[in-house]
């Protein structure tokens, strides 16, 4: 970790350091949380389960707010009235905050990282794009629970045997570290815009190579579906949201919590102008 304090210092962001950090190489993973603060993973997740929903967060929307509720609320009933505390983090990985450029959007991070910070949560900043070496990362600091909550189009990138091909064990490998410590993945329905079809983990459509494997593991209680989702959310992708603040369209503000649309118009973020929105 990397922490900058003192007056010299004063006009330095912690949290781009530790983004600065993941982005050299220096280290695989940076957390800091809700005020600012950089946070030593060893210390901060040790001896707490783990919740981790991971996102583009561009900006954060009802519809993050929401998988994240329904995986806390399924997380902390499996756990149990006793259970220790548990840490939820977002988790914005570095390919996601990079997109097409060499090096990561400054602005951008921060924008991500204040509409965050707005509803109160903890940031995990990682390069590790594999589901299975994020586990390992949090097996590492906490030998409690860990959970993972996840949109069902990202199965899609957990059951592609082609994105484990440089594992010598393959997709077998993959899926043997991601649930070796009893991790669970709950999974939040995703809703076709288009139809209207909804996409779950009962008819999640894996490769008929895969599906005694993907049977067992629901079977089985690793991968489980969130049924207490709210419907109003299901249609709130960020990417529209964007679109419309981009678009200087107060509406967007239908889609996100206040407090996030609170800091988007008063720092202009994500392209929003004032402006804009007056003129339309």
């Amino acid at each position: 970790m990397i922490e900058f304090s003192g007056i010299e210092f004063r006009h330095v962001d912690n949290r781009l350091m530790s983004m600065k950090l993941v982005e050299l190489g220096l280290s695989g993973a940076a957390m800091f949380g809700p005020n600012g603060e950089v946070l030593q993973p060893s210390d901060a997740l040790y001896k707490k389960h783990v919740l981790l929903a991971r996102g583009n967060f561009r900006p954060v929307c009802y519809s993050h707010m929401d998988i994240l509720r329904s995986g806390r609320e399924r997380f902390g009933a499996d756990l149990g009235e006793n259970a220790p505390a548990t840490l939820e983090l977002a988790e914005l990985t570095l390919r996601n905050l990079r997109g097409d450029r060499e090096e990561v959007d400054r602005a951008d991070f921060l924008a991500r990282a204040d509409t965050l910070a707005a509803v109160g949560k903890t940031v995990l900043i990682s390069d590790y794009f594999e589901f299975h070496r994020l586990a390992s990362y949090v097996a590492r600091y906490t030998r409690n629970r860990a959970a993972f909550v996840i949109g069902a189009g990202t199965l899609h990138e957990i059951f592609d045997e082609r994105s484990h091909a440089a594992l010598e064990g393959g997709i077998l490998e993959a899926l043997g570290r991601l649930f070796r410590n009893e991790l669970t993945l709950y999974v939040y329905p995703l809703r076709d815009p288009a139809t209207g079809a909804l996409t779950t983990v009962h008819d999640f459509p894996v490769n008929p190579r895969l599906r005694g494997l993907y049977d067992h593991l629901v079977a089985v209680g690793a991968i489980r579906a969130l049924d207490n989702y709210d419907t109003r959310y299901l249609g709130v992708f960020s990417r529209d949201v964007l679109a419309l603040i981009q678009k200087g369209d107060s509406d967007f503000q239908r889609m996100v919590p206040p407090a996030v649309a609170g800091v988007i118009r008063e720092r202009g973020m994500f392209g929003w102008r004032e402006r804009l929105a007056a003129a339309s």
